[in-house]
């Protein structure tokens, strides 16, 4: 039974680092997949057999060549010089992404809470200290949480999709936009994920031993994932083209369960947000450990502050430079995640 249990725990985490705030929102099913019509469903099947086969890799690459960080595996795939630029340009997204994660925890609970801006960014930190403070198994325990409910949300959006006379729109909705670009889609969401994913999924390799936990842990987040994007997309593509218009689609799914289920699905966004914005830092402290002389603490409080005063600033024109180039860098690091053959499946 504890094996199995580390298996869920794998799972979990995996999906966890994977299904962030973007896709909570609905956002990124609606960019990478639905936009593209019938093919998106394809598009999703190769989306998830990526997960399966390049995240589990990435976790046993981790586990059999004991690195600690991202820039350790970036290494040895990369080499030395390349692998330390890249994990710079990484960290530098994580950082972004991180800060972006604390504006937008500050704006759910000052729109939906009715609290103060920064109180929410203060509560958001200090409950990321708290789980930080415990490593990878705070990560893992906050994951095993908050991802069970995210199946069960969307498992809920997809039923409530079953009954409407275009439950079937997402087997015959057109796709407008050219063959090449439908079929990058499940490569360039697949790549980029996984690349900042890295930052939690290397030291999950390191921390789980079991060479079988961490297969089967992969094989069932990777395919997990993959169910909450088809069962997402089939919900979303029952209200194309109208749904669109929208910033959060996923809200309006939710919204026709009645006011209690929303509520709880903004507590579930909160939890995506969280997630994201502590695998983001874990990944940034790992990394900094290794190149300066603070404790623990001292590098978590940093990071938390650099977090904040970022919040009241903003990074969107930041990210909007660095996703598109880190995205295009991501294409080239999982081609040699890919060509590395040491570890077999």
């Amino acid at each position: 039974m504890r094996k199995y249990g580390q298996i869920l725990q794998v799972a979990f985490t995996y999906v966890g680092t994977v299904v962030g705030a973007g896709f909570a929102s609905g956002q990124e099913i609606l960019q990478f997949f639905t936009r593209y019509g019938w093919p998106a469903a394809i598009s999703i099947a190769l989306a998830s057999l990526l997960f399966i086969w390049l995240g589990t890799k990435l976790m046993l690459l981790a586990r059999d060549t004991g690195s600690a960080s991202l820039e350790d595996l970036n290494r040895y795939l990369l080499g030395s010089r390349l692998g330390r630029i890249f994990s710079l340009f990484q960290l530098a997204v994580l950082l972004g992404t991180s800060t972006v994660m604390i504006a937008g925890a500050g704006s759910l609970f000052q729109e939906q809470f009715g609290f103060h801006y920064r109180t929410g960014i203060l509560l958001t930190l200090f409950l990321g200290y708290a789980v930080l403070r415990k490593g990878m198994g705070g990560i893992v325990r906050v994951n095993s949480f908050v991802v069970p409910f995210m199946l069960l949300f969307v498992l809920l959006v997809f039923l409530g999709t079953r009954p409407l006379p275009t439950a079937g729109n997402w087997l015959v909705l057109p796709n407008e936009y050219p063959p090449l670009k439908a079929a990058l889609a499940p490569l360039l969401y697949a790549a980029f994920n996984l690349s900042t994913a890295q930052a939690v999924l290397v030291p999950l390799g390191t921390a789980f031993k079991d060479r079988g936990v961490l297969v089967r842990g992969g094989v069932l987040g990777g395919l997990l994932v993959g169910l909450m994007l088809l069962a997402g997309h089939i919900a979303l593509a029952a209200r194309m083209p109208d749904i669109r218009q929208y910033e959060i689609p996923m809200a309006q799914l939710v919204g026709s369960f009645g006011p209690w289920v929303a509520l709880v699905y903004t507590v579930v966004i909160f939890g995506e947000i969280f997630t994201t914005f502590v695998a983001g830092l874990f990944g940034l402290a790992l990394q900094l450990r290794q190149h300066i002389r603070l404790s623990d603490r001292l590098v978590l409080l940093l990071l938390l502050a650099i977090c904040c005063a970022g919040a009241q600033v903003g990074f969107s024109s930041l990210l909007s430079l660095l996703y598109p180039l880190f995205g295009a860098l991501s294409i080239g690091w999982i081609g040699l995640l890919i060509r590395r053959r040491s570890i077999p499946l």
